[in-house]
């Protein structure tokens, strides 16, 4: 079904609105198969081609002309919406909404950091729109991959990267290269890293397991892949493990509702009596996938819970961070965001919301500019 694409704009006077220019219509092609199979097969077959689900995040970038695929193959109406118990835990179709995965009561009850993730992240217009599988899949907020008037390796490979010598606030402390700066914005992939999630596909070489944190990459010299992902893979399901712990999702944020992370935290702990038996902690906001911090959650097992142990626990997660010229705050941002989820899942610190809900899930924005700590 060939269509005319979309309108697109880009403004060539930043801090004037008004004054835009039209970018050329890019003509694509749209499919909308009846079962997965068929959906991978032609997107294997075609350089160009996507899948698209909710598109609440592909649109935008089609629109900025900052992805111009050939052929969008929608996947929305395949029968992957249902929400099972699975071996002891859980599996999500991987066209579930996210306001149905946030509210599912199995989900809001024993994995609670998911559900504040994902009602932390968006609007209930966006929730109802956007996949379980695509909010994962998202691309980077970092201005200059949006600007195209900006070098970006991650758009264009090749061309440099301008954050680099720019207004890099929201970029990497950790895993970063001379090739990019870019940190992933998905919420619920923070929380799905922490606890230990796996992501099912069906591919042209078919079936595979991939454990959530080896889902996405590091830049290295090919930032312009984000994920393991082979071209044509399509994800048909997100396992929550079995967990019997408690769980939590943290993020600061420059306005107080529906902003990306400029750090967030996501903690599971599993308890034995009055000590931590497993403690799993990944970061957001920090670099190119979630950032799990595997010497804090050693330092952490077999401990019994205090406010002096999540203190250094958090010094161990960022001892590593190499700021750049502008995100150096992000540290004892990161480490106080870190302790203070660490309270909370540990119930040292009272949650200022009932678990699972939005009111549990944010320390609030960050009002005025942000300085960078002495």
């Amino acid at each position: 079904m060939p269509l005319r694409g979309l309108p697109q704009y880009h403004c060539r006077h930043p801090g004037s609105p008004t004054r835009v220019t039209p970018l050329p219509m890019h003509p694509f092609q749209y499919q909308r198969p009846t079962s997965p199979a068929p959906a991978v097969a032609t997107v294997a077959k075609n350089p160009g081609a996507t899948f698209i689900a909710g598109g609440t995040s592909h649109l935008d970038l089609m629109k900025e002309g900052v992805y111009r695929p050939t052929l969008l193959v929608d996947v929305s109406g395949l029968p992957l919406k249902q929400i099972v118990d699975f071996e002891g835990g859980v599996r999500i179709g991987a066209g579930v909404s996210n306001t149905a995965a946030a509210y599912y009561p199995a989900i809001q009850q024993r994995y609670p950091a998911v559900s504040e993730a994902l009602l932390a992240g968006a609007s209930v217009q966006i929730r109802n729109m956007a996949s379980m599988a695509g909010n994962p899949l998202q691309r980077t907020r970092c201005p200059y991959f949006r600007d195209l008037t900006q070098v970006c390796n991650k758009r264009t490979p090749g061309s440099g990267c301008a954050a680099l010598g720019g207004y890099n606030h929201v970029h990497a402390l950790f895993g970063a290269s001379a090739a990019c700066v870019a940190t992933h914005p998905s919420d619920l992939a923070v929380a799905l890293a922490a606890l230990d999630a796996r992501v099912q596909t069906t591919g042209p070489r078919g079936p595979r397991t991939i454990a959530f944190p080896e889902l996405h990459r590091l830049p290295g010299d090919t930032p312009h892949l984000d994920t393991v992902l082979e071209h044509g893979e399509l994800i048909t399901a997100i396992d929550l493990p079995a967990f019997d712990g408690r769980s939590h999702y943290l993020k600061v944020r420059e306005r107080a509702s529906y902003a990306f992370a400029l750090v967030s935290c996501a903690v599971a702990l599993e308890m034995d009596g009055p000590r931590i038996r497993r403690a799993r902690v990944a970061l957001g906001g920090v670099a190119h996938k979630p950032w799990r911090v595997g010497p804090a959650e050693a330092l952490l097992a077999g401990q019994p819970p205090s406010e002096k142990l999540f203190r250094a626990a958090a010094a161990a997660a960022f001892a590593a961070a190499k700021p750049l010229a502008h995100n150096a705050y992000k540290i004892p941002m990161g480490r106080n965001l870190m302790v203070r989820a660490l309270l909370e899942t540990s119930g040292l610190q009272p949650l200022q919301g009932p678990a699972g809900t939005a009111f549990a899930a944010s320390v609030g924005g960050m009002a005025g500019r942000l300085a960078t700590p002495r």
